[in-house]
């Protein structure tokens, strides 16, 4: 092992171990260059995290083939979710208190600058999850996020098209959306708003831009959250806005084999490009080139009271009430019978 390297960031020292680890051996990138992508999209990866609660995925021993994430039912992996700050973090590295769907309050990364970033990477951390609120008000969200995931029989490509009308939708709400790749197959879209909704109403809020996406497009899209019943067709995932479900952040790193990343992409380019144009090894050249393409999310905050209305709407006309929260949560108000409809029982 090479010895620890510092790494200077805005004038402080960030200290790298073993900076010559492999981390995607595949590429033959080792871990002081996935410091240094960071560092190379620096003012990018802020902006999406400065002053957000942010959970870490964190890969110690790099992504390697047969790797894989712990998970809730299997702490064996050899990857994890960091959800507190870790024990003996720098000063620097300052904190937020979220409270969890069980009431269970925790003390999360909450990245000010870049060297938190830098920290963060040392670690092994290569996808960041921030929350869509800022510290100042970790109760209500300020950012939608709609994660539009293709299913087995779809691709990179449907997801585009369902993105396009989506925006669409959102233009005729007087709203906007800000899209970027995934790192994988699916496209995610970041639509700014104004802190005053909890994560009940902004998770209905996406519920009813789902809803009436596959009204529009019945063969392309589905809202159905058990996969027996999604078909081929791209799933919006409604719950990726309740509390403490999170996406991989703008510029984070994916642990596939060719380190591809979540590239912000303007509209007119987001049906030409594909998520492998976009990875650690590009990504730099393009941020210096194009720069922060999700900057203006900062400066924008549009209103609920659409998509409420259209929520309340498919209750009161359709009787289209709430869907499935995640298999971990509470039962919620409203909520429907929370089962496999293979295995329902009348």
């Amino acid at each position: 092992m090479a010895p620890a390297v510092e790494i200077e960031v805005d004038g402080r020292s960030v200290r790298v171990s073993n900076p010559d680890k492999p981390y995607f051996a595949e590429l033959g990138v080792v871990k002081r260059q996935v410091v240094e992508y960071f560092l190379a999209v620096g003012p990018g990866i802020l902006g999406a995290l400065r002053e957000r609660p942010t959970t870490l995925e964190r890969w110690p021993g790099g992504v390697f083939e047969g790797a894989k994430l712990s998970t809730r039912a299997d702490h064996t992996g050899d990857a994890f979710y960091q959800k507190r700050l870790p024990k003996g973090a720098p000063d620097y590295v300052e904190s937020a208190r979220i409270t969890f769907p069980s009431g269970r309050p925790a003390d999360e990364v909450c990245p000010t600058e870049l060297a938190v970033v830098a920290w963060a990477a040392n670690l092994g951390t290569l996808t960041f999850h921030p929350w869509p609120v800022s510290r100042a008000d970790v109760d209500h969200p300020d950012q939608l996020r709609v994660d539009l995931d293709p299913q087995p029989g779809t691709d990179f490509t449907d997801a585009v098209a369902i993105a396009h009308e989506a925006r669409d939708l959102l233009r005729a709400l007087d709203m906007d959306a800000f899209p970027k790749t995934s790192g994988g197959r699916g496209v995610h879209l970041y639509i700014p708003i104004e802190p005053r909704w909890t994560f009940v109403e902004a998770r209905r809020a996406v519920i009813a831009l789902a809803r009436e996406l596959e009204r529009r497009m019945p063969e392309r899209v589905t809202v159905n959250w058990w996969k027996e019943e999604r078909g081929s067709r791209v799933f919006i995932d409604y719950n990726q806005m309740a509390r403490d479900r999170t996406i991989a952040s703008a510029y984070s790193i994916r642990p596939t084999p060719r380190a591809l990343v979540s590239a912000p992409v303007t509209w007119d380019e987001l049906s030409s490009v594909h998520p492998e144009d976009f990875s650690v090894l590009t990504m730099p050249a393009r941020f210096a080139e194009v720069g922060d393409l999700h900057a203006p999310v900062a400066h924008h905050a549009y209103s609920l009271d659409a998509l409420l209305e259209m929520s309340a709407r498919d209750e009161r006309d359709h009787d289209l009430g709430d869907l499935p929260y995640p298999p971990e949560y509470p039962k919620m108000a409203g909520e429907p019978k929370r089962v496999q409809p293979s295995k329902a029982r009348d």
